[in-house]
């Protein structure tokens, strides 16, 4: 009996060891990935989809389930539309609306030419001949209002025939670009009322009412001059959606704004932060929104007044190192809305709105977690150079210790405007970099969301300045601890992140000893000159490089530049690029390669034909996965 006792212990002890592991590539990419779809026409549970990256064949599964709100096993669905209301169906059940491309513009030379099938060329006369990651081929998303009839769609009416304008907006809209009315008379859209070169210089998006009886259009946000997106109606049938002031700085305060009788009212105008997004409450006296607070996305509400000239009053809901990046909707007193935390993928969550407190609804990846040594993840306020009070996300390998000591890795986000939260990326992987035996210093430096809109505008036309010291006070901060091994400091980063990497190989005076840049910006000059978006380059570097008489913009191009640096570099350096990069094009990763190469640096180039600024595929995001590491354990 003993001897079987043991036997038994001995299985036991093998099987624990087995199963408990730090995050591998492999393992990550088996994580289902969860989206909601929507709260149930009963009000009884959530209908989700999970996908899931199949390597093998090189592209992801999906598959939808219902879970109800008492909770339990959740069952799969074959199709949501019986359980989930379908908002391409007008409320009437009259209409139905579908996005089709149109062709609009001749681009290529069988288009001039029908003689001439054979030939490849294309013809531009304007910019914007390219976007994120897809040339122009002269067709445009439009949307189609068609009839029911007995059940089934008509024939349909494009809503703008003839233009040159993308409903939904390209790359980023969906259904939530064009929406039904409460009461079936018209379509609200979001597009761009330009294109061609003003396409490119402007980041202005209006809101449009489509009359569906007389086909007259009307602009509802007309004199805005920034991105309008996002309507959304109450249950009263009062129209809100996010405004951004500023034409031309896509990175502007998002403020929710409501039109009513008295005209458009700005809820979030005195609140100092920024809404991701947001859903009206049941009764359309509230609008419950997310957004970065303090290294984190949390859940608040707002309530409007109506006519009134009661001042909108902000409320922030739930509190906790996660974030909240999703609101599917509301039953009762309870929301539902999508969480995660730099350990787990998204999950959906229910939210007591009274008190904020929060439970887990769906547990898609909770079997693969139970088997995943977690991190310890810290808060660490430090002070920077201008003596302000900067958060510092330190992210420790599973199982740290103390008294040892690890090699440690600077994280440079991207943006240059944007939160680093509670976010799980399957990609740039807090929990995988730990579980690799790193050390992780995430700062929030200028730049970020959550701190005030003066600490998130600062990084403009300021590149290579003041967010730049807050990099290597971060890093030095940290690397004061006995347990940091200060010889072997890497740093890492994409877009902003990689021209953050780029920079500091010129200026770091030797505090790392490797370097990752993946899509960064190498020459401010080449990169203003041949990316797509040039509203983003004007705004963040103040102009162009042939203004000779513009300091700002001279700065930017000169002083800021990470190609003027290069006589510098002395640190190996990873060099990870795009082929389909059009925003960050890629002679930037060439031209960096090329010059280390040259400069007799340690250096290789991950160079991806067919992805854009981020790797999607299971098996190129595997490569990258592998290389990224490779690359760290042979030079950290």
């Amino acid at each position: 009996m003993k001897k079987l006792i043991c036997i038994s212990s001995l299985i036991i002890i093998v099987l624990n060891g087995q199963t408990q592991n730090n995050m591998t590539p492999e393992l990550l990419w088996k994580l289902g990935r969860v989206s909601a779809v929507g709260i149930t026409k009963d009000n009884s549970g959530v209908v989700y989809a999970v996908s899931t990256p199949d390597v093998d064949q090189n592209k992801s599964n999906r598959k939808l389930y219902y879970i109800s709100f008492k909770g339990g096993t959740a069952r799969a669905v074959a199709d949501s539309e019986q359980l989930v209301i379908n908002d391409r169906i007008s409320p009437d059940g009259n209409y139905m609306l579908s996005a089709e491309d149109v062709k609009i513009n001749k681009v290529f030379g069988k288009d001039f030419y029908p003689d001439l099938q054979k030939s490849t060329v294309q013809i531009y006369d304007q910019l914007n001949y390219r976007h994120w990651d897809e040339w122009e081929d002269g067709a445009f998303s439009h949307v189609f209002v068609h009839p029911m009839v007995n059940g089934k769609p008509g024939e349909g009416k494009d809503i703008i025939p003839g233009q040159p304008y993308d409903i939904p907006q390209k790359p980023f809209g969906g259904n939530e670009d064009f929406i039904w009315s409460p009461d079936s008379k018209s379509v609200i859209y979001v597009t761009k009322p330009s294109s061609g070169t003003a396409y490119a210089l402007s980041t202005n998006t209006d809101i449009f009412q489509y009359d569906v009886a007389t086909g007259t259009t009307t602009n509802l946000s007309k004199g805005m001059m920034g991105y309008d997106v996002a309507p959304a109606f109450s249950s009263q049938g009062t129209l809100a959606w996010l405004n951004m002031e500023r034409e031309g700085y896509e990175a502007d305060k998002e403020d929710i704004v409501v039109k009513n009788a008295a005209g458009i009212i700005n809820l979030t105008k005195h609140w100092d932060g920024t809404v991701s997004g947001f859903k009206w409450s049941l009764d359309g006296k509230k609008i419950y929104f997310y957004a970065p607070v303090d290294g984190t996305l949390q859940l608040f509400e707002v309530n409007y007044p109506g006519l009134t000239k009661m001042l909108p009053v902000v409320r922030q809901i739930t509190k906790g190192d996660f974030d909240v990046n999703g609101i599917v909707g509301q039953v009762g007193n309870t929301l539902v809305v999508s969480r995660t935390d730099m350990n787990h993928a998204a999950e959906l969550y229910t939210v007591n709105l009274s008190n904020g407190t929060m439970q887990q609804l769906t547990h898609v990846n909770d079997d693969v977690y139970k088997t995943v040594n977690m991190s310890k993840i810290e808060r660490r306020y430090v002070t920077t150079t201008d003596n302000k009070k900067m958060l510092v996300w330190v992210i420790y390998p599973p199982g740290f210790d103390a008294t040892k000591k690890y090699s440690t890795l600077l994280y440079c986000q991207g943006g240059p405007q944007s939160p680093l939260t509670q976010s799980y990326s399957f990609r740039w992987n807090f929990q995988l970099m730990a579980g690799g035996g790193y050390i992780v210093v995430a700062p929030n430096r200028r730049g970020m969301y959550g701190h005030g809109r003066a600490w998130n505008e600062q990084i403009s036309k300021d590149w290579g300045g003041q967010v730049m010291k807050d990099y290597l006070s971060a890093i030095d901060d940290v690397a004061k601890e006995k347990y940091v091994d200060k010889n072997r400091l890497g740093c890492v980063g994409a877009s902003y992140g990689g021209y953050s990497a780029f920079y500091l190989a010129g200026i770091h005076n030797n505090r790392f000893k490797t370097f990752i840049a993946h899509d960064g910006v190498f020459d401010i000059r080449s990169m203003s000159g041949t990316t797509e978006e040039l509203w983003f380059t004007n705004w963040e570097n103040g102009g162009y490089y042939w203004e000779k008489n513009n300091k700002t913009a001279q700065k930017a191009f000169e002083e800021f530049n990470p190609i003027n640096l290069v006589d510098k570099w002395n640190t190996p350096i990873l060099i990870i690029q795009g082929g389909r990069d059009y925003r960050v094009p890629i002679e930037q990763g060439l031209q960096a390669f090329q010059a280390a190469q040259l400069r007799g640096i340690k250096s290789k180039l991950l160079y991806f034909p067919d992805e854009n600024h981020w790797v999607l595929k299971p098996q190129n995001a595997l490569v990258w996965q592998r290389e990224f590491y490779k690359w760290l354990k042979e030079t950290l």
